[in-house]
């Protein structure tokens, strides 16, 4: 593709004629690099690391006692304090054991967990470019030609999340609790296996700058945990530098910025370039990669994090992600006195606050846009949907009671990130005795009614990345309910990108979404074939929003059936009775015309539907509670559509959607959600609350 065809597909949307000349610029500096970048491939697979001068005059035994002995730079204290092993096996026993058994699962069958995938056989030995799923082996091309869309269901972000060696630090944290060798040697067989099937600037594990640098961030914690091993010897020291200075170089070289956007990737590689360059100053380049990397951490900081908070993707998976990039990475600017000022720890302390404050009562997060499951040096598997541990470990970093959740136990990774005193500084804090609250995000796009146990969130977002984004659903107007202890109507999450088209574009969908499909049209256009591109049409805006004591109303509208040929603007008012605990929508159609309209509440799994005159009661198989949505504007029973929904990336649920189905000119259509605990009785509850509304 030309450099002008990439950079029109980029826009997607009004550039200013001196960004457009700049990108061009720079687009076509790196399709002029690609000769002498190809030249330079090998030189730079084969040369060791590059050592500043005092540390290459040392001998490889001067070497290997300097990395054993160093105290300086700090790193998590956990990691490095001998008595974490044992502190953990004695103060979280069960994981501990989880930990032990996952690490001799990697020694002795090579499966661990992947994803949503569950633990996967990687084969013996292991083949790094092979996809776990589809079975495809990408070949040792340039890694600039590397084609990762391709029809025989590969899934690159499949391959790399093996390739980002986060069960590396399954390893190491397991040799911190055991001390035994076998894990360092397995530890060492891998990264010269790896090594060797992934010669540098080849393939698709060096194709994106931000894989190289989250594997780099998981190679520092890993070779810190074994850094005292005496299986680390003179030999396979100068391999893990070596390789750890081609993954430097390699991010520097290939930075995926661009003046007309950046994203997750962009902070991405800039905070790798940050870590290894505060985690090894025995190399050349670790100074200038540590000012880089800073600086444009906090640059990207100013594009990427919305007022609010919020991180600017429209995704609250994305937010985590970037939220532990952001988190981690000033803890360890904390831990070597590298100033970082405070507009940005407020920044940081912001994004927690929007975590606790779109977390269910259930302590889940709503799968708003893509969720793809990714961490940053994971210490244990997280499902897409769990982010409550990060406002243990803000608790902690800020010392705030405020973000100490009721009821939340401390979640291991703060043994590991802050040692035992952290431990012993989140069990000090008092647990927040301030009840969640209504609250809304106005840059982020999302609004949450809530009242004790009862929550609706309201999606108002964009497409994302200032209208060019790539991980933003269709769900202008989407909601969220939970109630009585569980989620009723839920969003569907991500399940899969490239490795089935079909589904990636399905669960994107407006239909999968609780919104209002118009004339079976998206409201944002997608195309099945550009798995991350969509448009930006839909441009929801929020009319008013209030919220009381007894009363939350909110309303918002979107205009992205305004490319219809009868023109529409969808709105939606919600009105929430705390006191008599239900919700009333209305869904107004302002334009001209007929049209169909597709009204669809797509249920979480687990729920037992049953359709009605006008309606439906989801109730739960265990606990019996239920919620019913009724139609008040029309007595038309729903169609019951089989869908899904996706707790982690690769795992998927069936479902159930109800559909309401009404064809004409535009009007004004009524909803009412009434929560049914168990003991409560259908009927009574559902008038009552048509009596508070005033509805017929």
């Amino acid at each position: 593709m030309s450099v002008y065809r990439k950079l029109k597909r980029a826009a997607r949307g009004e550039v200013k004629p001196t960004t457009a000349a700049l990108e061009t610029l720079r687009r076509t500096r790196v399709a002029l690099s690609r000769r002498s970048e190809m030249r330079s491939l090998e030189k730079i697979g084969s040369r060791g690391a590059r050592l500043t001068d005092h540390y290459a005059r040392m001998t490889s035994e001067e070497l290997l006692a300097h990395f054993r002995q160093r105290t300086k730079p700090g790193f998590f204290p956990g990691l490095r304090d001998p008595q974490t092993g044992k502190i953990f096996q004695h103060r979280f026993a069960e994981v501990a054991n989880e930990l032990i058994a996952q690490a001799n699962n990697i020694c002795d069958h090579h499966r661990w967990p992947l994803l949503g995938f569950g633990e996967t056989s990687f084969g013996d030995p292991i083949e790094w470019r092979r996809d776990p799923i589809s079975s495809f082996v990408s070949p040792l091309t340039y890694h600039r030609e590397v084609q990762l869309l391709r029809p025989d269901g590969s899934d690159a972000r499949v391959l790399w999340e093996l390739n980002r060696l986060g069960h590396l630090i399954t390893l190491g944290r397991a040799y911190a609790v055991t001390r035994d060798e076998k894990f360092t040697d397995e530890f060492l067989r891998h990264l010269r296996s790896w090594s060797e099937q992934n010669p540098y600037g080849y393939g698709p594990n060096w194709h994106c700058a931000m894989e190289v640098a989250l594997r780099a961030m998981n190679l520092l914690v890993a070779f810190e945990l074994f850094r005292d091993s005496p299986e680390l010897t003179e030999q396979s020291l100068p391999q893990i530098l070596s390789l750890l200075d081609q993954h430097g170089t390699y991010i520097e070289n290939n930075p995926e910025f661009s003046y007309i956007a950046t994203s997750n990737h962009y902070f991405s590689d800039v905070i790798g370039l940050l870590w290894l360059g505060i985690m090894l100053p025995e190399l050349r380049h670790a100074a200038e990669w540590r000012q880089f990397g800073l600086s444009e951490m906090l640059r990207e900081m100013d594009k990427q994090v919305l007022p609010d908070g919020a991180d600017f993707e429209s995704s609250t998976g994305y937010h985590r992600y970037i939220l532990e990039l952001v988190l981690y990475s000033f803890l360890l600017c904390r831990l070597n006195d590298i100033d970082v000022p405070d507009r940005y720890w407020e920044k940081l302390r912001k994004m927690l606050e929007y975590v606790r404050g779109y977390l269910r009562p259930d302590g889940l997060a709503p799968l708003i846009g893509d969720s793809d499951g990714g961490q940053v040096t994971p210490m244990r598997h997280r499902a897409a949907n769990d982010h409550a541990y990060l406002l243990s470990l803000g608790a902690v970093a800020f010392n705030d009671s405020s973000l100490k959740l009721k009821g939340v136990d401390h979640p291991d990774e703060l043994l590991w990130l802050f040692g035992e005193e952290g431990l012993s500084a989140f069990e000090s804090l008092s647990e927040s005795m301030e009840m969640p609250r209504s609250i809304s995000f106005p840059d982020a796009g999302v609004h949450i009614l809530r009242h004790e146990d009862l929550y609706l969130s309201l999606n108002t977002s964009d497409a994302g990345i200032n209208g060019r984004g790539s991980h933003g659903h269709n769900d202008a107007l989407s909601i969220e309910v939970a109630a009585c202890g569980r989620t009723f109507i839920a969003d569907p999450g991500t399940f899969v990108y490239t490795g089935d088209l079909l589904s990636r574009h399905k669960f994107r969908s407006t239909a999968f979404h609780s919104t209002v499909e118009v004339d079976e049209e998206e409201q944002n256009t997608t195309n099945i074939n550009m798995p991350f591109v969509i448009g930006n049409d839909a441009k929801p805006r929020v009319l008013f929003w209030e919220t009381g004591k007894e009363l939350d109303k909110v309303s918002a509208e979107h205009c992205g059936y305004k490319r219809l040929p009868n023109p529409l603007t969808h709105r939606r008012t919600i009105c929430f009775n705390k006191t008599d605990r239900c919700w009333l929508i209305d869904d107004e159609f302002i334009g001209q015309g007929e049209h169909e309209f597709l009204i669809r509440f797509h249920l979480d799994a687990g729920l037992e539907v049953t359709p009605s005159k006008g309606g439906i009661m989801a109730r739960d198989r265990v606990s019996g509670a239920g919620l019913v949505i009724r139609a008040l504007t029309f007595e038309a029973t729903p169609e019951l559509q089989l869908q899904s929904v996706s707790y982690d990336y690769g795992h998927q649920t069936e479902s159930t959607t109800a559909c309401w189905t009404v064809v004409g000119r535009p009007s004004k259509m009524s909803w009412l959600i009434v929560p049914v605990c168990a003991g409560e009785v259908e009927v009574d509850r559902v008038m009552h609350c048509k009596n508070r509304f005033g509805t017929n």
